[in-house]
């Protein structure tokens, strides 16, 4: 399927501003984006399997090795326990990683308890309001709660826990507890409660598959971990990972243990629990929406194609909307039979 070769940035308005504002998502932060750019040397980072990963970990001068480690320990706190840094003393930043390839080319900041060695990361991005809305609807409309700041052009996100998509289907696939049938139950879900928030490139490796032991089997739940393509595309089938070939074996799946009853039936299942979500969130779902249907987030060409195909998909006239956020709460407003 074809796609934007490279998305723009999109800045954030006054409107979303005061959103993030409003919301406490605005925050003073003592390292920015481009103070991680000041990198002198970097090496390709290797996984345990002896891949490359596609990071880079980078160095910096000595006199940013103390700066950096009081001032990311203490963003990390800012996500953990709202800036209480009596909890945060004994960790430290252990390495810095960089990727070139990422659309947002993101900083991974591993934090580190001395105490115990255990781990955790966190993500420093380029402010895009593209990503801001998207996790933002991930907030209120999924059922995983996303933590992240936004100062000026400095992004902060959490670490969303997880096995990548690509690599859960290349090996876990293959482990004696593995579940074809809850693993294509929770797929089907994942993929209507993307087209029903319009977000896109939901490839494989653009999301998580977290593993949770129940006291029979597994259960699963998929979890976007990029938010770059919300209502950016202008095809239909961007935002529906279905139609991802990076996506065939868990498509295949769902062929071999479902019917298309049970399939429309666990997408109804989800679409409920988007409107619940909704309802209880409904101020400020309206707020950010306002901000969206305010933003300029596309082109005049995708925002036409995406109308027409839209109007098809319903049967129903997109005309009345003139950008992307107009033709998400429609579009959401008829998935989810929303009457206001």
């Amino acid at each position: 399927m074809e796609m934007s070769k490279k998305k723009p940035f999109f800045p954030v308005n006054k409107l979303l501003k005061d959103y993030l504002n409003d919301v406490d998502r605005i925050i003073k932060l003592p390292i920015s984006y481009s103070d991680l750019l000041r990198y002198t040397d970097g090496f390709p980072l290797i996984d345990k399997y002896g891949k490359n990963t596609l990071w880079e970990s980078v160095i910096y001068g000595s006199d940013f090795i103390s700066e950096f480690n009081e001032g990311l320990t203490f963003i990390y706190s800012l996500l953990k326990t709202d800036g209480d840094m009596s909890f945060m003393k004994h960790l430290y930043v252990d390495r810095i990683d960089y990727c070139h390839f990422g659309n947002s080319k993101p900083f991974r900041i591993r934090i580190v308890n001395k105490f115990n060695d255990n781990y955790d990361y966190f993500y420093v991005k380029k402010t895009d309001a593209s990503r801001i809305y998207g996790l933002e609807l991930e907030y209120i409309l999924s059922p995983n709660r996303i933590n992240f700041f936004v100062d000026g052009e400095t992004l902060i996100e959490e670490h969303i826990p997880g096995i990548p998509g690509d690599s859960f289907m290349e090996s876990y696939t293959q482990s004696p507890s593995f579940n074809k049938v809850r693993i294509a139950k929770e797929f089907v879900k994942f993929n209507e409660r993307c087209f029903v928030r319009l977000l896109g490139d939901m490839r494989s490796y653009n999301y998580v598959v977290d593993i949770t032991p129940d006291f029979e089997d597994e259960q699963y739940r998929v979890r976007a971990i990029d938010f770059d393509q919300q209502c950016y595309e202008g095809r239909k089938n961007i935002y529906l990972p279905q139609f991802f070939k990076e996506n065939r074996v868990v498509v295949d799946f769902c062929a071999d243990v479902m019917t298309p009853e049970t399939i429309d039936q666990y997408r109804k299942e989800e679409r409920v629990l988007i409107k619940r979500r909704y309802e209880t969130a409904q101020y400020r779902f309206k707020k950010l929406i306002n901000c969206l249907c305010n933003d300029d987030l596309s082109t005049k060409s995708k925002i036409h194609n995406l109308r027409n195909e839209l109007e098809k998909y319903h049967k129903q006239s997109f005309m009345n909307c003139s950008n992307m956020g107009e033709i998400l709460y429609l579009h959401l407003k008829l998935m989810l039979s929303i009457e206001e």
